[in-house]
């Protein structure tokens, strides 16, 4: 009976041995990312699922609490060589990034690698953000979504309404409307610029700033304070003066979106990823929808900017982690991981290959899905032209955080609203100046 225990025992370590070894024989490799709360736990699922698919890599994955500490934190772990293989980075990075001297383009992985990837199958609102002037892709696209408007159908139908708004002066009437039926809060928001700035500004083909909202050179100045924007903001705040509006962040006790799935706020302004999370939200029988941004009455409507992130490779990493990946993001591009994420989160797919697969699948008419198709039609509603593919401009994290400052301001009383909007132009434009100066001779890739 010793002799059995001690064959069995001496089994059993040899097997742990060589299961060790195997662990052991995996090229392991890190990636940083920003996505946060119910995103970023799905986020670092993803990673778990490319582990558990293969033996040969194996992908640690550290949240760093933000977007903005996403960049933050890997450009300072880069200079002390202590950075990860991969980083996502959003779209506010994307000149820092470009720029910086730290990566390795996603076009040349792709070579270097012989990988199975066809760029014209991403969508062209998705890929024109993310490529340099000549469209070649550095980074690769990950996680896309666009604004969209949400609406209580409970609280319009109160008001005698039965449409989501198409333009900004129904959504004017129906707010008076919804004012007069009772509804405690028709419109709850924050000092957010994604949605009010850069959105609105792209569906009605206006610049943020000129060079062609800076594509075309380091030395663009801020203009939106001269454009429609202005008259939007000034709209806003009359909403909000009225008492037709409400401020909703999480300072003053709930978010815009908590506001919106407790019934209290009957519209919101907020990303396509955060369908699942009002769905997940709210109570049995709330009735809700989803619609493209309102536009204000005669225009010719454009297509809405992406949001979201990109996959970025930084340089000085051996080639086996390179090679490692090469394979986790080839893996990501599986339509089966696209519809996996999608359905996981509330993102848009990034290739017409994963969108179609989701369509034939049926994927759409979904209980709970349902309506996320609007973000696709609004991504692609026309072929991005050089205001509409996006926004380059340097250190565009601290651009945003300006702009928010003096809305706030505005919104809250303490100034005019021309004269922030004015101050957040002027702000703005030093904040390009010394990313100018410190890339001067420097050209935008």
């Amino acid at each position: 009976m010793i002799r059995k225990l001690g064959l069995a025992a001496l089994t059993t370590a040899l097997s742990l041995t060589a299961g060790a070894a195997l662990a052991q024989e995996r090229v392991k490799f890190e990636m940083w990312y920003g996505l946060t709360g119910k995103l970023g736990e799905v986020t670092a699922e993803h990673c778990a699922r490319f582990n558990q698919s293969q033996t040969k890599y194996e992908i640690t994955c550290v949240g760093q609490g933000g977007y903005d500490k996403a960049e933050q934190n890997t450009i300072a772990a880069y200079r002390s060589k202590q950075h990860p293989t991969v980083v996502q980075i959003y779209d506010a990075g994307t000149v820092n990034f470009m720029l910086s001297g730290a990566v390795y383009p996603a076009n040349q992985l792709v070579k270097d690698f012989n990988l199975n990837v066809n760029w014209n199958d991403y969508f062209s609102g998705i890929k024109n953000y993310y490529a340099t002037s000549k469209g070649e892709m550095w980074s690769f696209p990950y996680n896309s979504s666009t604004a969209l408007l949400y609406w209580n159908k409970d609280a319009f139908a109160k008001a005698g309404l039965t449409e989501a708004p198409k333009t900004i002066e129904d959504w004017d009437a129906a707010l008076g409307k919804l004012k007069a039926a009772g509804v405690e809060c028709g419109f709850a928001f924050d000092f957010d610029t994604w949605m009010p700035l850069e959105q609105f500004s792209a569906i009605h083909n206006l610049p943020l700033a000129s060079k062609n909202n800076g594509y075309s050179g380091l030395d663009a100045e801020m203009v939106f304070n001269k454009t429609k924007f202005a008259d939007y903001m000034k709209l806003w705040k009359s909403w909000l003066d009225k008492g037709y509006s409400r401020i909703q962040t999480a300072q003053v006790g709930k978010t815009i979106i908590q506001a919106f799935t407790d019934g209290s706020c009957a519209t919101i302004l907020t990303s396509v990823a955060n369908h699942g999370v009002v769905g997940g939200l709210v109570k049995d029988g709330f009735n809700w929808d989803v619609a493209m941004l309102p536009v204000y009455a005669g225009t010719e409507r454009k297509n809405s900017l992406v949001g979201g992130a990109s996959m970025w490779i930084m340089s000085g990493k051996s080639k086996a982690e390179y090679e490692a990946a090469a394979a986790f993001l080839q893996f990501l591009a599986l339509p089966s991981e696209q519809e996996w994420y999608v359905n996981a989160t509330g993102y848009i797919p990034v290739t017409k290959t994963a969108f179609e697969k989701l369509k034939a699948d049926g994927f759409y008419a979904k209980p709970g899905i349902k309506g996320r198709e609007v973000s696709m039609q609004s991504l692609t509603y026309s072929e991005p032209n050089e205001i509409t593919r996006g926004i380059r401009l340097g250190n565009f994290t601290q651009i945003r955080a300006e702009i928010r400052s003096e809305l706030e301001a505005a919104f809250t009383g303490k100034k005019d609203m021309q004269a922030a909007l004015d101050e957040a132009v002027a702000r703005s434009n030093q904040i390009l100046r010394r990313f100018e100066q410190t890339f001067k001779g420097r050209d935008l890739p």
